[in-house]
C-alpha cells in the first residue's frame, strides 16, 4: 500500500495531530506542479520548503515533550516501587514501624503502572519511526518530481533536530528493573551477572532470528515483561558503550575457517578476539568455537580464556608462551589446577594453529547487545544485536588495515562508522535475535517465547553467522561459495500481524495500538522477489477474496479446477485423484497477487563464478546404508547368474536363449551395483547436494528381468 494510506492505518490516534502531514505535502506538491503547467521554481521551492520545516518543528516539539514525560512518569513509577518494596521488606523483617505490609493490589497496581509506561515507549518509538519514514519518503517524492534537489539540505536540518535518533535502551533498562522488582514482588532473582568471564566452556541450543528496525523496540518492551535486561555491573549508570560488543576473527587467505563453518565440516573452528565496551577495555578474550555433528554425540562448544590487551600481539607472534599467561593464575591459586591446565591448553592450540596456517585478523563484527536472562540462569537467554556491522581488517589486497596491531585503531564504537570507505564496511539492515535454551531432554520452552519466536516481529535464519556474512559481503573476491541468506538480502522480512492480541496494549480496552510492522512502501517502491525465508507480503489489491490469513502457497488442487474446455476438465479431474491418492496432493502454486517472478532464480543474483553453499549433514549410517544396498544388489546379481547357469543343464536352444539373457541382465546388475555405489561414496565425502535415491536402477532391473523372460517364452514357443 501507499505509504500515505499506511501512515493513516498505522499512526496513534492520541498523537494524530502531531504527525508529519504527509498527505497535505504531497498534495502541495502535485497542485504546484499542476498551476504551473508542471514546472517546479523557486517560490514554490520556498513555500514547500517552509511547510516541510513546520512539520519538522511539529515533530521535533511533539517528541521532545513526550520523552520528558515518559522520564518523568518512570522517575515517579520508580520511587513508588522502591517505598512499595522497601516497606515489605521491612515488614518481612518485623519492623515495628510497618504494621501492614503492602497488598498484593499495591503491586498490580504498579505492574499496570509500568504498563502501561511500556506501552508509551513503545508509542514513541512508533511514533518517531513513522515519522522519519514519512519525511524521507516526502524528500524522495520531491525530488523525483521536480527539478530541484532537496536531500542532502534537508538531511542537514534534519541531523539538527535528529527526534529519530533518540536511543530508548536507557529507558529500557530502567523499565526492566522496575518491572522485575513489581513481578518478583520485591525479590528477584539474584546471581552472576559477569559478560561471561566465569563460563570457560559452555553448551546450549540457539535459534537465530532477523528482525527488522521498526519492531526493534517492541520486542525488546516484549521480552522485559518475561525476562529482565541483564545488567553486567548495577551499580554503574547504564552508558551506550555498555552494550558495545566488537569480535576480531583470524583467517587465511585461503579462508579455511570460513570455509569450514559454511559447511559445517566436522571440527570446523572459528577463531575470535572479542571485547566488551569501548576501545579502553583492558580485558580481551580469546574465543575458540568448534562446530560437532549431531552424529558424534557431542555438541558444539565455545572456550575462551581471557588476556590482557597489552600482551596480545606477544601471544599471537609466539613470543609470549601460554605457561607465562597463566603463570600469576597457578600462584595465586583462585582457580584449581585442571581449570587452569583446560586453559593453557586451550592457550596453546590456539596459538599453534594461528601460527601454523597463518591465521591473521580478516574482519570485524561491531554491535549492541541488549541481553535479556535471569542472572546465574542460563536456562533461557535472549540477545538482541542491533547496529551489526562488519568491516575488514584483512591485508589481502596489499593494504594492512591493522598495520601489524592485531586489530585496526581508526574506529571504535563510534557506529555507524563514516569514516570507513564503502569497500571496508558493510552494515547489517536487521538486528538478530538469539534465542539460546538449556532445556532437559524432552522439555518444552517456555510458552512466551514459543509464542515470540511464532510472531510477525522476527523472522527464522538458521544458522545465521556474523563471520559467514562479513567474509561473503566483504571478501566476496577470495570466497567461492556464499550462504543462503546472501541472494535474499533484498527481501523485505516484515510480516502482516498473525495474532492481533499479540504485542504491546494497554490496560485500557480503547487504547489498544497496532503493531509497528507493517509494509509502508510506496507502489512505485515495491519489489516483488522473495526467496527461501518466505514469499513477499504485498497483496494485489484487485484479488479482493485473498486477505492476510490466507496461506502464502495454496494446494494447487486440480480436480477442482474448471476451464472452457471438457477434455482439459476432465484431464484435470483425473490428475488430482491421481495426487490426492498416490502424492498426497503435496503440490503447490503462489497465492495469486503475490509479487513473485516465477522467472527469477538465485543464479540471477549470484556473483560470476560464485555459488550458494547448502550444508549437508552426512551421519554414518549414510555410509552404513550405502553398503547395505551394494550388497543387496550384488545378492540380486548373484540370484540372476545362479537362474542363467542353471538354464544351461536343460540343453534345449529356448534355454540356452534364455541363459544368456539372464546372465547379461546379471551382467548389468553388478556393473551398475559397482557404478553407483562408487558415485554416492564420492559424493557422501564431498558432501554434494545431489539426490542419492535412485529411480533408474530398479526399473531397468526389472525391464531385463522381463525381457529376458519374455525371450524365453519367444523361444521355447518357436521351438514348438
Amino acid at each position: 500500500m501507499k505509504f500515505g494510506e499506511h501512515l493513516r492505518k498505522a499512526l496513534i490516534k492520541n498523537y494524530s495531530f502531531y504527525y508529519i502531514a504527509y498527505d497535505d505535502l504531497k498534495h502541495q506538491l502535485k497542485k504546484g506542479l499542476n498551476d504551473n503547467d508542471g514546472e517546479w521554481n523557486n517560490e514554490l521551492e520556498e513555500q514547500f520548503l517552509n511547510s516541510l520545516e513546520t512539520e519538522l518543528d511539529k515533530v521535533y516539539s511533539f517528541t521532545k515533550v513526550k520523552n520528558t514525560e515518559v522520564n518523568r512518569r518512570i522517575k515517579e513509577s520508580e520511587s513508588f516501587v522502591y517505598e512499595v518494596v522497601d516497606a515489605l521488606h521491612r515488614y518481612e523483617n518485623h519492623d515495628p514501624s510497618i504494621t501492614t505490609p503492602p497488598s498484593e493490589e499495591d503491586f498490580q497496581d504498579l505492574e499496570e503502572e509500568l504498563s502501561d509506561i511500556i506501552a508509551d515507549v513503545h508509542d514513541l518509538a512508533k511514533f518517531t519511526r513513522l515519522n522519519y519514514t514519512g519525511f524521507t519518503k516526502i524528500i524522495k517524492k520531491h525530488d523525483k518530481t521536480t527539478n530541484f534537489t532537496l536531500k542532502p539540505v534537508f538531511h542537514a536540518r534534519l541531523n539538527n533536530k535528529a527526534f529519530y535518533k533518540d536511543s530508548y535502551d536507557n529507558l529500557i533498562v530502567k523499565l526492566s528493573k522496575l518491572y522485575d522488582l513489581v513481578r518478583t514482588r520485591g525479590n528477584p532473582v539474584k546471581g552472576d551477572s559477569s559478560a561471561g568471564g566465569s563460563q570457560q566452556n559452555f553448551v546450549r541450543q540457539t535459534t537465530k532470528y532477523w528482525v527488522h528496525p521498526d519492531n526493534i523496540t517492541e520486542l525488546k518492551l516484549i521480552i522485559l515483561k518475561h525476562l529482565p535486561v541483564l545488567v553486567f555491573n548495577a551499580d554503574k549508570e547504564f552508558e551506550a558503550e555498555d552494550s558495545a560488543i566488537t569480535s576480531i576473527y583470524f583467517d587465511n587467505k585461503d579462508m579455511d575457517l570460513y570455509y569450514g563453518r559454511l559447511r559445517k565440516d566436522e571440527g570446523a573452528e572459528a577463531i575470535r578476539l572479542r571485547w566488551y565496551g569501548g576501545m579502553k577495555s583492558e580485558q580481551i578474550f580469546v574465543e575458540r568455537k568448534t562446530h560437532r555433528e549431531d552424529w558424534t554425540g557431542e555438541k558444539s562448544v565455545k572456550a575462551r580464556f581471557g588476556l590482557k590487551e597489552k600482551k596480545v600481539n606477544s601471544y599471537l607472534s609466539g613470543e609470549l608462551s601460554p605457561q607465562e599467561i597463566f603463570e600469576k593464575a597457578r600462584k595465586d591459586g583462585k582457580k584449581s589446577t585442571q581449570e587452569i591446565d583446560n586453559l593453557e591448553r586451550l592457550a596453546q592450540e590456539v596459538q599453534y594453529r594461528v601460527l601454523k596456517e597463518k591465521y591473521r585478523p580478516v574482519m570485524r563484527s561491531f554491535y549492541n547487545r541488549t541481553a535479556f536472562q535471569l542472572p546465574g540462569d542460563a536456562r533461557v537467554r535472549i540477545s538482541l544485536d542491533t547496529e551489526l556491522t562488519m568491516v575488514r581488517e584483512d591485508n589481502f589486497d596489499g593494504y594492512d588495515r591493522t598495520h601489524g596491531n592485531w586489530r585496526r585503531m581508526d574506529i571504535g564504537v563510534d557506529y555507524p562508522f563514516p569514516q570507513l570507505p564503502d569497500r571496508d564496511v558493510c552494515r547489517f539492515p536487521y538486528a538478530v535475535l538469539e534465542v539460546k535454551l538449556q532445556t532437559q531432554m524432552g522439555q518444552e520452552p517456555p510458552a512466551w517465547v514459543r509464542d515470540l519466536v511464532a510472531s510477525h516481529l522476527v523472522e527464522a535464519v538458521p544458522k545465521f553467522s556474523k563471520f559467514i556474512h562479513g567474509g561473503a559481503t566483504l571478501l566476496t573476491d577470495y570466497v567461492d561459495l556464499l550462504p543462503f541468506w546472501y541472494t535474499q538480502m533484498d527481501v523485505d522480512i516484515r510480516k502482516p500481524k498473525i495474532q492481533q492480541e499479540y504485542g504491546i496494549q494497554r490496560n485500557a480496552p480503547h487504547r489498544i495500538e497496532n503493531s509497528t510492522s507493517g509494509n509502508d512502501l510506496d507502489d512505485e517502491e515495491l519489489t516483488g522477489y522473495s526467496g527461501e525465508v518466505h514469499f513477499s507480503n504485498d497483496i494485489n489489491p484487485l484479488e479482493e477474496d485473498l486477505d492476510e490469513s490466507t496461506p502464502l502457497l495454496l494446494p494447487n488442487t486440480y480436480s477442482s479446477r474448471q476451464t472452457n474446455s471438457p477434455v482439459r476438465n476432465f484431464f484435470y479431474h483425473l490428475y488430482g485423484k491421481f495426487l490426492y491418492y498416490f502424492n498426497d496432493d503435496r503440490t503447490f502454486t503462489v497465492k495469486p497477487g503475490t509479487n513473485w517472478d516465477l522467472n527469477a532464480t538465485f543464479k540471477d543474483k549470484i556473483p560470476k563464478g560464485k555459488s550458494i553453499c547448502v550444508p549437508i549433514r552426512i551421519e554414518p549410517k549414510v555410509y552404513f546404508a550405502n553398503e547395505r544396498t551394494f550388497l543387496s544388489w550384488l545378492s540380486i546379481g548373484m540370484l540372476l547368474g545362479a537362474v542363467a547357469t542353471t538354464l544351461l543343464n536343460y540343453g534345449s536352444n529356448s534355454a540356452l536363449t534364455a541363459s544368456i539373457a539372464f546372465f547379461i541382465t546379471a551382467l548389468f546388475t553388478i556393473g551398475y551395483a559397482i557404478y553407483k555405489y562408487l558415485w554416492r561414496v564420492i559424493n557422501i565425502r564431498e558432501k554434494n547436494a545431489v539426490a542419492y535415491g535412485d529411480k533408474f536402477g530398479p526399473n531397468m532391473i526389472c525391464a531385463f528381468i522381463f525381457g529376458a523372460t519374455f525371450i524365453s517364452f519367444l523361444f521355447k514357443f518357436l521351438e514348438n
